[in-house]
């Protein structure tokens, strides 16, 4: 008979066979404390937003992400949000006709539903987790692993789930920018599919190559890209690709019914105007935020994003009055979101008086493409996302080439870039715009069809574009005026 001690033990190795038994496994002896003289560096790493100081042989007090850097990044999420919900949703409900206001805020906000849901299971992990050169893997789906332990190939003091979420708020208005080319006269239904087919066909690969681990564009981080690109809040990333789908999009669906024929003035310059104000509040999140750390670079942002934007408010209300004799409050508000959009790619890269030109030639540029270039052609841009965020992305891209310099952001002395900053980055620019219309006009183009082929369409018909998208695809009225 065997000795009952070592039958207990036989059965709790088969109860719990995960329990390890005796010296079945070896325990790695713990990290000893840190000295104060590492504490003391991973305290300057913290304040500096540099790499953790500990250096493996201790532990480091500070196991996850650092609180200051970390309220300025959730503080930045829900400013980044608050740009599309309310503000872009009041900015394009403004410019549409009262009949429409409605389908504009429905489409925001079922954007806001869907992507958020698309990124939970795959999306974030498509954009952001380590595959190849253009796709990321599958490693984060359904944000497993997504904890509070920063993932340092993006940060090394904001948690994973934090950057995640902040990511998340790009990925959901980013397509919703690409709604005011078509508004008016696109199904809902047909934007919520046609939006994911094109999450999954654009944004996730272009955001990939641009700022995934890896990706082919990624100048800022990637040594082996094989287009040394810098974007440092999403020039090519959210404006180039919204826009230039936009532009795509309007041409696929058509003109809106009498559009050339009838005036479709604003419903509400009034709503307009306080979504501007929103989205220049909330792009202090998106620009500032980039940062993804409460530091300099962050600070040299936010001055940056303040000055492009005045100094395009200011540039597009100055042509129009020396040509109209008057400057209207929707000249003001474009010229102020054409600064914003065109210094996103430049706001951590520049000082402070390359901005205010960036943000001169934004106004200038725009106010060419919205009044010019549309009549010239004839296409029915809706609500002008190509004109402002097409012309001011690619044109912000390109001169972020031009005026990056390592006194904004000392990154670019050390990093990937650090030869072509002030020589050839420019060109860098140029071909990962160039890619970055292609694939967007292309994809667009074809997803497009497909979903007007589909059994349910692009667009509604005659009769309910006439009664407005608010009764037809929604059942509701904006306004009920007795």
């Amino acid at each position: 008979m065997k000795p009952p001690g070592l039958i207990f033990i036989l059965l709790i190795g088969l109860l719990f066979p995960a329990v390890p038994l005796l010296a079945a496994e070896s325990r790695a002896a713990p990290l000893p404390p840190p000295t104060v003289e590492q504490r003391l560096a991973d305290l300057e790493a913290y304040v500096n937003n540099t790499a953790r100081a500990t250096d493996g042989q201790a532990q480091s007090r500070v196991p996850g992400g650092g609180p200051g850097h970390s309220a300025w990044m959730m503080t930045s999420s829900a400013l980044v949000l608050f740009m599309t919900l309310p503000g872009l949703a009041l900015f394009y409900g403004g410019l549409v006709r009262r009949k429409n206001v409605l389908s504009i805020l429905a489409q925001c906000l079922g954007l806001a539903s869907v992507v958020t849901i698309l990124w939970w299971i795959c999306g974030y992990s498509l954009t952001y987790a380590r595959g190849n050169a253009f796709i990321g893997g599958w490693s984060f789906s359904f944000l497993q692993d997504v904890g509070t332990q920063p993932n340092r190939d993006y940060a090394q003091w904001v948690p994973h789930s934090l950057f995640a979420v902040y990511q998340l708020m790009f990925a959901i208005i980013t397509p919703a920018l690409t709604v005011g080319a078509i508004a008016e006269r696109m199904k809902f239904k047909a934007v919520m599919l046609f939006s994911v087919m094109w999450m999954f066909v654009v944004y996730f690969p272009i955001a990939h190559m641009v700022w995934g681990a890896g990706g082919w564009m990624n100048g800022a981080a990637n040594p082996a890209a094989g287009i040394k690109a810098i974007d440092f809040a999403g020039g090519l990333v959210v404006h180039m690709t919204s826009g230039w789908s936009a532009l795509a999009l309007c041409l696929v669906v058509g003109k809106r019914d009498g559009h050339g024929r009838e005036p479709m003035p604003p419903h509400s310059m009034v709503f307009c105007m306080t979504g501007t104000g929103m989205l220049w509040a909330g792009w202090y999140g998106f620009n500032a935020g980039s940062a993804v750390a409460a530091d300099g670079v962050a600070v040299n942002a936010f001055v940056a994003t303040t000055l492009s934007a005045a100094a395009g408010c200011f540039s597009w209300s100055l042509i129009e009055y020396l040509q109209r004799g008057k400057p209207s409050v929707l000249g003001f508000c474009s010229g102020a979101v054409a600064g914003l959009a065109t210094i996103t790619p430049a706001s951590g890269f520049v000082t402070a008086g390359s901005a205010v030109l960036i943000g001169l030639a934004a106004g200038g540029a725009t106010y060419f493409a919205c009044n010019h270039l549309k009549a010239r052609f004839g296409y029915d841009d809706s609500l002008d996302t190509f004109g402002v965020h097409a012309v001011g992305g690619t044109l912000g891209t390109i001169l972020t080439g031009v005026f990056a310099t390592a006194a904004a952001n000392p990154s670019l002395a050390t990093g990937p870039v650090a030869d072509l900053v002030g020589r050839t980055l420019w060109m860098e620019q140029l071909k990962a715009g160039a890619i970055v219309v292609a694939w967007s006009v292309g994809a667009t183009t074809a997803i497009a069809w497909v979903v007007k082929l589909s059994a349910s369409g692009l667009r509604v018909d005659r009769d309910n574009e006439r009664m407005g998208l608010d009764l037809a695809e929604h059942g509701e009225e904006g306004y009920i005026i007795e």
